[in-house]
């Protein structure tokens, strides 16, 4: 069963899988967990929409640092894994091709596929490299891109960047030539053309043909920045592996990212026990049966006899990069942090609650309240349950307020917890490990109160909305917690919750309130 809840809080990306294991659509996503589910929780879905939550079986993700990341990545694995329903983005400018039309005076353009007559070259994954390109072969060649050869000169036979078919300034003969050296370029044939012209300018030079000589060397000259650009680039793409891991409890949690040129390709998780020199019999396993990369980007330093064989089964050298700064370092703690929230998400927010919060135990079992009403009018009481970090929604409960009138936030939370406690006291009910309250130290002082009151010693906390602050009993000031730690943003979730809940009611109540 598909379960949301699952998912992390974080940036990243999630990709949606059939019965067969085949991503179907990937998507991007600020929150996971919250874009995720909304799938499928809303009745409202368009068809297509409809029929891509019907046919998912299963859900992946990968977090990223930011949202920017999560863009690019997301473009990424749609380029690698062509979900059949991410029409919109496979049909992007993205993924354009060069158009030569099969005219006597072919036009060059880009084209959105392959759907016409002509010959078609891509598809491109730069958008700046195919129109940096475009651009140097309409100028180098002289090739129109106009939709229909006009009766006067545009304004780019006037410029000289066009050869101007359309006047009659070059035949077609001519023409089809630098159409056919265009292609050339576009195959990757540049090496083989640039031999043609440098020959063609010597016959030219050796006929006092000055004037198309220095043409011909200027495109010369142009091609072989083109080249020389193409072949840094070469230089500086190549593949990579990126592995971290975290261990706990005499068991190794492992992550490996494939990067294919500087792409993301692929996402492995393994779960082994831990003995002695794991990393180093981890890389001669997995790499016997995949081919290695050029480089492995690793958390820590192996034996250097690990290196020596890898190169050996790849039949050139393997670096092995243990990097201490940087952007490598940056990828490497990427793949560290997809490591925690995949295996010890939940458990790690609880850890770092206990630890803020000062708490004796982990917090397994959280309950928040939240009070919601109108200007004092049809006031209602929330109550949310966390177990093990997630929403635990069987055991939600929901109050309206009896006993205050008007505007009083603290008298009201005072009921709804003496309700809901006192009401566990006398069925022997569990209790939870912590309690928390949306609002400030007032707010706070009133749920405590109530608690000493009936003789329970629960650790609780508020949190105070606009600057976030959570306060615990015994001390004046809100505690040193940064509002982007794990822990602030486990609880600010929890509180959110609560405060949907409670404002769900408090609007079904109005509803019923109102007089026809």
């Amino acid at each position: 069963m598909i379960d949301p809840a699952t998912l992390p809080t974080e940036p990243g990306c999630y990709l949606f899988s059939d019965e067969e294991g085949t991503v179907i659509y990937v998507g991007k996503a600020r929150n996971l967990r919250k874009r995720v589910s909304s799938y499928f929780s809303r009745h409202d879905l368009d068809p297509k929409t409809a029929r891509l939550v019907d046919a998912i079986a299963g859900i992946d993700f990968i977090v990223t640092d930011t949202e920017v990341e999560a863009f690019i990545l997301e473009n990424t694995l749609i380029k690698k894994h062509q979900p059949k329903y991410n029409i919109d983005l496979k049909d992007s400018k993205t993924y354009a091709y060069i158009h030569i039309t099969d005219e006597p005076f072919p036009r060059i353009h880009v084209a959105r596929g392959p759907d016409g007559k002509g010959r078609y070259y891509g598809p491109f994954v730069s958008a700046k490299e195919r129109d940096d390109l475009l651009k140097l072969l309409k100028s180098l060649f002289g090739l129109r891109s106009c939709r229909r050869l006009p009766r006067r000169a545009c304004l780019r036979a006037h410029m000289g960047s066009c050869s101007a078919p359309c006047i009659g300034r070059i035949g077609e003969e001519e023409y089809q030539q630098s159409v056919r050296r265009a292609e050339a370029v576009l195959k990757g044939d540049i090496g083989g053309l640039i031999r043609t012209l440098r020959e063609e300018m010597s016959a030219q030079a050796e006929r006092l043909d000055y004037e198309r000589a220095m043409d011909l060397r200027d495109q010369i000259a142009a091609l072989e920045r083109l080249r020389e650009r193409q072949h840094v680039d070469r230089q500086k793409t190549y593949n990579e592996d990126i592995i971290n891991y975290v261990r706990n409890d005499g068991t190794v949690y492992l992550m490996l990212f494939n990067v294919d040129r500087g792409t993301l390709a692929g996402k492995h998780q393994y779960t082994f026990d831990e003995t002695e020199g794991f990393l180093e019999e981890f890389l001669a396993r997995y790499y016997a049966d995949n081919e290695p990369p050029e480089e492995v980007i690793l958390p820590e330093p192996v034996d250097d006899a690990v290196a020596t064989y890898l190169s050996h089964l790849r039949g050139g050298k393997v670096r092995l990069v243990v990097p201490q700064r940087g952007e490598k370092k940056n990828l490497l703690d990427l793949v560290r942090k997809n490591v925690e929230i995949t295996f010890f998400g939940d458990r790690i927010k609880l850890e770092e609650l206990k630890r803020h919060l000062h708490l004796p135990t982990l917090p397994i079992a959280i309950e928040c309240f939240d009070i919601s009403h109108l200007s004092g009018t049809a006031m209602v009481g929330s109550m949310v349950r966390f177990h093990c970090g997630k929403p635990d929604r069987r055991n939600y409960r929901r109050f309206r307020i009896r006993t205050v009138e008007g505007i009083d936030d603290f008298a009201a939370i005072a009921e709804v917890v003496r309700r809901r406690y006192s009401r566990l006291k006398r069925e022997g009910g569990e209790l939870p490990d912590l309690i928390l309250i949306d609002g400030g130290k007032g707010q706070l002082a009133a749920a405590t109160a109530v608690l000493r009151e009936l003789g329970f010693d629960i650790p609780i906390a508020a949190i105070a909305k606009r600057e976030e602050e959570v306060f615990i009993p015994g001390f004046s000031h809100p505690l040193s917690l940064d509002r982007h730690e794990k822990a602030s943003l486990f609880v600010q979730e929890i509180r959110d919750e609560a405060h949907r809940f409670a404002i769900t009611y408090h609007r079904n109540l109005r509803k019923k309130m109102v007089v026809p």
